[in-house]
């Protein structure tokens, strides 16, 4: 049975450069969306294997699931 994909975001510890972190995780099937240069993050998409991989790559300092955010309908209290 195939493991669903998720949406992820790496955050990078700025030890390598960025270029290098995302080449090595696309060399561990981490399927890059974004390289947002000015926040040293990466977005993607990954399977739970992958992301356990990509934990352990030099560099990286979390990798966390992406949400989502509802600000609400306009004039609403409740933002979350």
């Amino acid at each position: 049975m195939a493991t669903k994909k998720k949406e992820w975001i790496v955050t990078t510890s700025g030890e390598r450069s960025l270029d290098d972190v995302t080449k090595e995780l696309k060399k561990h099937g981490f399927k890059v969306s974004n390289v947002l240069d000015e926040i040293g993050m990466i977005t993607g998409e990954a399977e739970e294997h992958v992301v356990a991989k990509a934990r352990k790559v030099k560099g990286v300092s979390d990798v966390s699931a992406s949400g989502t955010i509802d600000v609400g309908p306009p004039g609403s209290k409740q933002t979350w």
